[in-house]
């Protein structure tokens, strides 16, 4: 059986070694400095895969797994767990440092990275798949998509929504039929939700009984039901609830962090024009309203956008695709963009290529998408990267770009 000592982490989690032919060969759950023998190799003309046979020798690197299931289920919500928090913290600068040189063709060292506060207990959304017939509910199997495994605890997710979960496994006879996800989010003001994506079927009418039921055991969450196409409406619970299903950074602390940083990067902005691209609920609009600037803001949802005029101050804001909405917008002196994981739309950097605003900060939670993006955008110097430790115990890593056009 072939033996190879892991030198790396790879972007997606996987140890990297090489083989005696030299060749890569990328393995699951391995830490850096582990010599391993693997089994199941499957042979590329330039590199392999494997999975984990056996640890022959230990990483002074590994860590033991806090949650059960990253073990016995093979849990694909977490990729790291198995690495103490050092290693993933650097392996995570490089994630990012690798990218801007190997894609966006910048000279850059690795990020510094600002750690989170809490490494377990973090995570305020959860989505869970349901199999077919809600025989089992709970996350997928890493690298097997199609595999549900129960869920008990997930331990990177905040107590209040693992509480209420027992309670919802206890009363899941009571479930909308036919049930695809439930989705699990916790507030910024402290309240529970619980999202039913369901497909197609008869209409759920046992919303108001699951409710008191839930009350009887002493939790409390408002209830939302989203059928196949359509729009989630809250059915039992809060009459005026948050939106639960706009998107909001998972680690709100640390999303907090990464907001102020990245409005702060931006100088003084009073009296000038700023975009706000990917606006969400609006609370990077707010801040820059605060500091005096003129606000543009896009964003797709509406209802993220109802939300941020009923919380925050009067802004300039569209609706809609930014790539649609861009050629609209007034010239920009600044420029903050927070796309989703698909990066940018290149119709949106070759705007910002022709306008050339004096500065652009990224927010970014793809380094190859923010990479990519940087390479399009040839006429800006990329003045300072800083990475944030949003999700800990997995690959993911948020990142604050920082342009200037030349």
């Amino acid at each position: 059986m072939t033996a190879v000592r892991i030198v790396r982490l790879a972007a997606g989690g996987d140890g990297v070694g090489k083989l005696p032919d030299g060749r890569a060969v990328f393995v699951p759950r391995t830490a850096p400095g582990d010599l391993v023998e693997l089994t199941g190799l499957r042979e590329h003309k330039r590199y392999a895969r494997a999975r984990l046979g056996r640890v022959v020798e230990d990483s002074p690197h590994r860590a033991e797994p806090r949650c059960p299931h990253y073990v016995q289920d093979e849990c694909g919500g977490c990729q790291l767990q198995h690495v103490d928090n050092p290693t993933q913290l650097a392996s995570r600068r490089a994630f990012v440092g690798d990218a801007l040189r190997r894609i966006a063709r910048r000279d850059v060292p690795d990020p510094p990275i600002v750690p989170s506060d809490k490494t377990y207990d973090y995570r305020t959304k959860l989505t869970l798949h349901v199999e077919a017939g809600g025989r089992r509910i709970g996350l997928h199997r890493y690298d097997r998509a199609n595999q549900v495994f129960e869920l008990d605890w997930c331990h990177i997710t905040v107590p209040p929504l693992m509480e209420l979960w027992q309670s919802v496994k206890r009363l899941r006879a009571q479930l909308p039929r036919p049930l695809e996800q439930l989705v699990l989010r916790f507030d910024r003001g402290g309240a529970c939700h619980l999202v039913f994506r369901v497909g197609r079927g008869d209409v759920w009418s046992g919303a108001d009984r699951l409710h008191r039921e839930l009350e009887h055991e002493g939790v409390s969450a408002t209830l939302w039901y989203q059928p196949l196409d359509g729009a989630p409406r809250a059915i039992a619970g809060a009459g005026e609830a948050f939106p639960a299903t706009v998107f909001e950074q998972v680690h709100p602390e640390m999303g907090d962090r990464v907001r102020a940083f990245a409005v702060e990067q931006l100088g003084d902005v009073s009296g000038l024009k700023v975009w706000d691209l990917y606006a969400g609920i609006g609370e990077t609009t707010a801040q820059l309203i605060n500091r005096g600037a003129r606000v543009e803001s896009v964003e797709l949802d509406r209802r993220a956008v109802a939300e941020a005029e009923a919380r925050g101050p009067a802004a300039r804001r569209h609706v809609g695709w930014v790539e649609e909405v861009i050629a609209e917008l007034r010239q920009p002196d600044l420029v903050i963009t927070n796309p989703p994981r698909t990066g940018m739309h290149e119709r949106v950097t070759a705007e910002l290529e022709r306008l050339r605003p004096v500065r652009v900060v990224y927010v970014s939670c793809d380094p190859a998408t923010l990479a990519r993006d940087l390479q399009r955008l040839a006429h800006f110097n990329l003045r300072l990267v800083q990475a944030f430790d949003l999700f800990p115990q997995t690959t993911h890593v948020e990142t604050v770009a920082v342009l200037e056009s030349t």
